[in-house]
């Protein structure tokens, strides 16, 4: 990737060990950014550490699990100590539940992935701030097409996501002519080469490999697009065709809508 405007930028990336966020700081350091790399498995994050500065990029490996706000101040002032600034925050990390809400035998699920998809980009956010308008950065928060409408089987999830936007959205305008951008980014199935890590109706983690019919983003293809958005500072972007047709079917007619999302989740198991 040749050199965008985000060379030489700081670049802070939550959920970096794996999926998207490990294609992000790779993409990142081709193009010249220096990416700090939060994550809580210390062996993945160090091995990307080390991947990008093969690259030739500066970066560095900062073990974080977002739902403790410790951990995200932390994150923030590792960055500020080993480059000084922070130009680019990319709210990543994420966990999902899934089951019929009716089957749920607990609702803690719902509490942990509401501190990590929410509580995880508000506490990153909270910290890093005042850094971002000091250098009129950038903000990206990495939801779902869950977060545009509901999706079964997923509801807390999707609760999670919305609220994301809800914070997001907010946020946009409170920081309007403070020369920060927010940008949310809505990804549909997208194809990264590892399984799904989700909890069960009965609380506890599990892995999934959902089969996914039809057309499904590669992480190559995502990452890129991610990456463009955010160096141009665009408000949003829906990865998917079909995202994008389901954001304008709602509008006009959302019980389409919801029976498309019943079936493409009746496909996918």
């Amino acid at each position: 990737m040749a050199k965008t405007e985000l060379a030489d930028k700081v670049v802070v990336i939550t959920g970096a060990s794996g999926g998207i966020g490990r294609e992000l700081a790779r993409q990142l350091s081709k193009a010249g950014a220096w990416v700090v790399l939060g994550s809580r498995n210390e062996a993945r994050l160090n091995e990307l550490a080390q991947e990008c500065r093969d690259m030739g990029a500066r970066s560095l490996s900062v073990v974080t699990d977002v739902s403790v706000e410790e951990d995200c101040k932390n994150l923030i002032e590792q960055a500020l100590a080993e480059f000084g600034r922070v130009d680019a925050l990319v709210n990543n990390a994420g966990i999902t539940v899934w089951g019929k809400f009716e089957d749920m035998r607990t609702v803690e699920p719902f509490e942990k992935v509401m501190q990590v998809n929410y509580l995880g980009s508000v506490y990153c956010t909270h910290y890093a701030l005042p850094h971002l308008k000091k250098t009129m950065g950038r903000i990206a928060a990495i939801s779902s097409l869950a977060g545009k409408t509901g999706v079964p089987l997923r509801s807390g999830y999707a609760a999670s996501k919305f609220a994301m936007g809800g914070f997001f959205e907010t946020l946009r305008i409170e920081l309007m002519g403070s020369g920060v951008s927010v940008t949310m980014v809505f990804p549909d199935f997208v194809q990264t080469g590892s399984r799904l890590e989700a909890f069960g109706p009965d609380g506890e983690l599990v892995e999934r490999n959902p089969k996914r019919r039809g057309k499904v983003l590669v992480v190559e293809d995502a990452a890129a697009l991610i990456i463009g958005a955010l160096a141009k500072r665009k408000r949003e972007i829906i990865l998917s065709g079909r995202g994008k047709l389901i954001a304008w079917l709602k509008l006009l007619v959302p019980g389409v809508v919801d029976r498309m999302a019943a079936g493409a989740v009746r496909r996918a198991q």
